[in-house]
């Protein structure tokens, strides 16, 4: 009792000082405090496993201890089927909560809203680009309606590649799809930002020379600055498409009287 009593205690000292910093940092997401959550679980939970070990070591350390001048071999033993049916019970239980709570936790924070904004995330060495199926629109920065539940899909073109904006806490690695065959790979991400700002999204996964560099600009704003954000993005669209339209015409001018000359 002694012995579970100190463990107990440890667990709770240790458990104090781990959860005292903010490890995550802000909460840009509704996602955030759940997950923040999970992870505040799995140190108490940590805490209370290396309580155990350091407990019984420093127990067995003194208990055990060969007395001075003391040379001879220890004494041949069997084992001992209660310690070991323990000692594989209780990091078990350990276990199955554990990979239960995660459970619980992933089923939630990816549970479908009843709206949505769809957007289509593609990675390649070293930039990233994002399309709006609605719009049609295409773009280097990344625009999305704070409090709209965002579903993005996403996509690589050559190499592994990794979606992660720090204070969403979601992240999912990009996966390319060998000889144009479709895989089992899920690639499908659900996120509600929250909170308006300007974040960064980061690649963290080691995809070649320039991946410290591959980093886009997230802002969450209202639906009135989105609105007047994606109005801008298709006009540019309208216009580059008219100057494209109009260098193609007088392209076929020119080829037309080079056939007559």
């Amino acid at each position: 009792m002694k012995l579970i009593g100190l463990m107990l205690v440890l667990t709770v000292v240790q458990s104090v000082i781990m959860l005292i910093p903010d490890w995550n940092g802000m909460q840009g997401s509704a996602e955030a405090d759940e997950i923040d959550l999970l992870l505040d679980v799995m140190i108490v939970l940590s805490s209370f496993v290396f309580a155990i070990v350091v407990v019984m070591l420093g127990y067995c350390i003194y208990k055990y201890r060969a007395k001075p001048g003391d040379e001879s071999d220890g004494k041949p033993i069997h084992g001992n089927t209660r310690l070991e049916i323990a000692w594989t019970l209780i990091p078990t239980v350990i276990v199955l909560f554990a990979a239960a709570y995660s459970w619980v936790i992933l089923d939630d924070i990816e549970a479908e809203a009843s709206e949505q904004m769809e957007v289509n995330v593609t990675a390649q060495q070293f930039k990233w680009t994002f399309e709006y199926p609605e719009t049609g629109v295409v773009s280097d920065e990344f625009h999305v309606v704070a409090g709209t539940q965002l579903e993005l899909h996403l996509s690589a073109l050559e190499v592994l590649h990794s979606f992660w904006v720090p204070e969403w806490r979601i992240k999912r690695d990009l996966v390319p799809i060998a000889d144009g065959n479709p895989t089992d790979v899920d690639n499908v991400v659900r996120v509600t930002p929250d909170v308006e700002g300007e974040y960064a999204l980061i690649c963290t996964e080691y995809c070649g020379w320039g991946h410290a560099t591959m980093r886009a600009s997230v802002t969450v704003e209202s639906q009135e600055e989105f609105d007047a954000w994606m109005a801008e993005q298709e006009a540019m669209m309208q216009e580059t498409s008219g100057e494209a339209a109009a260098e193609e015409s007088a392209s076929g001018t020119e080829d037309e009287s080079a056939v007559e000359g």
